[in-house]
């Protein structure tokens, strides 16, 4: 099934695809599909544009939308100066089948059988399809965070229909362990840690007092959660944006007894319940040939046991599916998950021969994808020009002129 609605709102074209694919690609004996959903973004005068797919980052969250220059994207406008854009709500988000409580309604073992299918690999064949449904011989790529590993798994098993693909944060490493990058993750989040109390010293016992408070049961967020230690320092995912320890900032400026700082607290924690497949699928984005086994929790270093005021990132761990309320019904999901095995989804040799051509933005104090790995895999890519900056932190492409550098760096324009 295929359908195609257009919408026009504030100088945009919007065309709105949905197609029906597979679950499981290349078993033509399983008969399970699964609506995959794009909305093609142009301006007036640009609709013979080159096509620019952006995979966006998670996994687990849909595409960003478009409602024009005022509420879209902050790099949209570079994008369709050059480009139609198409925004792919990766599968098991948004308005493609989406994954959510009530599918828990089938039994875990077949929610987790379903969730190994949802890999990048799977969503390259997604987009191979849109890509011969739209028509286009070859087209672009913007991968931010994970839609970047994403498009390393394009490049290792179809190069051929990419003509420039472009990493914000998301050159991943394509043969490292879960362990070894969540181990190199928590040396970066002790450096944000320092970093953050440098500038604010008063913040230390402030936050060491926080994690008594939730290590007595102290902690009680709207929904009921009873905020453990590890949850509450999680807020450091904050300090991995531009802007993030504004968020963190203010909320230890807070009385930790006020409602404005249990919201606050509340938004500020990573892995909410709005996209579940974000949390009991997290770490597979980094298990290319392994199984995870709560890697993030395994690998935490002594002094984080030893000392509270040391903030975490994207560090999930397994007690949150018995205290976090959202989590909760997820429990045997994540085990499972965390148990299985995953096939390798990169291809060194491939990647080498893949003759890509773009340009990539490597954050150096990048908290999720450590820029060791980035430079690692971009010896892989000679072809993708490299932008190694401080300037910015893993949103950068949401808060700054980050694509207009990168095609720039691509087209052998000046930079900017």
């Amino acid at each position: 099934m295929t359908s195609t609605t257009i919408r026009r709102m504030q100088g945009l074209t919007i065309e709105e695809h949905t197609l029906t694919l597979p679950l499981v690609w290349g078993d033509a004996s399983d008969a399970r599909t699964i609506d995959v959903f794009a909305a093609v973004v142009s301006r007036e005068g640009g609709e013979n544009l080159p096509y620019l797919l952006f995979l966006q980052g998670g996994p687990g969250h849909e595409a960003p939308r478009a409602f024009g220059s005022s509420s879209s994207p902050a790099w949209l406008d570079a994008a369709l100066a050059e480009h139609r854009v198409v925004m792919l709500d990766q599968r098991g988000t948004g308005r493609s089948t989406a994954v959510g409580d009530r599918d828990l309604e089938r039994g875990s073992d077949a929610v987790a059988e379903h969730l190994t299918h949802l890999r990048a690999d799977s969503i390259v064949r997604d987009a191979e399809a849109f890509r011969q449904h739209l028509g286009a011989e070859t087209w672009n790529v913007l991968g931010q965070s994970f839609g970047g590993f994403t498009t390393l798994a394009y490049l290792s098993t179809d190069a051929g229909s990419l003509d420039r693909v472009y990493f914000t944060g998301g050159l991943s490493t394509i043969d490292r362990t879960p362990d070894e990058v969540y181990a190199l993750c928590y040396d970066k989040m002790r450096d944000a840690s320092e970093r953050y109390y440098r500038r604010f010293p008063e913040h230390r016992d402030r936050v060491r007092a926080l994690v008594d408070l939730a290590a007595s049961g102290g902690i009680v967020l709207p929904d009921g959660e009873v905020v453990s230690p590890s949850r509450l320092r999680s807020i450091g995912s904050a300090l991995g944006t531009n802007d993030g320890w504004q968020t963190v900032w203010s909320l230890l400026e807070q009385d930790p007894a006020s409602n404005a700082f249990l919201h606050d607290l509340a938004a500020a924690m990573p892995f909410g319940g709005r996209n579940p497949l974000y949390f009991a699928f997290h770490e597979s984005s980094y298990a290319s040939g392994h199984a995870t086994r709560w890697s993030a929790e395994r690998v935490e270093p002594a002094d984080f046991v030893e000392d509270a005021s040391l903030f975490t990132g994207e560090h999930i761990r397994q007690e949150w599916t018995q205290t976090v309320p959202a989590f909760r019904p997820w429990r045997d999901v994540a085990l499972a998950l965390a148990e299985h095995e995953w096939p390798r989804i990169y291809g060194r040799g491939a990647l080498l021969e893949s003759e890509a051509r773009g340009a990539a933005a490597v954050y150096v104090n990048d908290a999720y994808v450590p820029v060791e790995y980035s430079l690692e895999t971009a010896r892989l890519l000679p072809g993708v020009r490299l932008w190694v900056t401080s300037e910015h932190e893993h949103n950068g492409l949401r808060s700054g002129p980050v694509l207009e550098h990168l095609l720039d760096l691509a087209h052998d324009r000046r930079v900017r």
